[in-house]
């Protein structure tokens, strides 16, 4: 484990090869979790870069899962860093609602509604996902800065022609 102990309702980022899997601490070395139908607790461990449940399943399950077993050789870290923004809810609520989840099918969206929704969801009350917002803000830098090269190079040629 690469940070402190986990405490009961801390959110768990697992870093896997190109994405990071949450899960919430719910006691006893478990930790609750959405799993991509088809997929199984430590998918996505090997050297894939996402798991194929992760991109073409719609649908989860809630699952309470040992952290070794769905951390397998993944590092992990207890990562609460949106308690920076975000009140969490007092814990008992939080396992509360974790464990009456347990079970349960959800509507699964890698962008929309994943794993890091899910968890954010428990401890605060609302879904949020850093990793996509991360993702968009890279994806419209990227659109932005290409858009600004397309522009500085018409504006070169428009001077160069007169």
């Amino acid at each position: 484990m690469a940070s402190a102990k986990p405490r009961l309702g801390d959110l768990i980022e697992i870093s896997r090869d190109g994405f990071q899997h949450w899960a919430i601490y719910v006691g006893d070395g478990y930790v609750v979790h959405v799993v991509p139908l088809g997929e199984s607790p430590g998918a996505g461990t090997g050297s894939s870069s996402v798991s194929s449940g992760s991109v073409m399943s719609n649908t989860a399950e809630v699952k309470r899962d040992l952290l070794t077993d769905v951390a397998g050789s993944c590092t992990l870290k207890v990562n609460n860093q949106l308690d920076k923004e975000l009140k969490p809810l007092p814990v008992e609520q939080i396992l509360r609602r974790a464990q009456r989840m347990v079970g349960k099918k959800m509507p699964y969206d890698i962008a929309t509604n994943n794993c890091e929704h899910f968890v954010t969801k428990l401890r605060y009350g609302v879904p949020r996902s850093l990793q996509v917002e991360n993702a968009a803000m890279g994806a419209g830098l990227v659109s932005a800065l290409g858009a600004a090269a397309i522009g500085a190079a018409t504006l070169a040629n428009s001077i160069m022609r007169n």
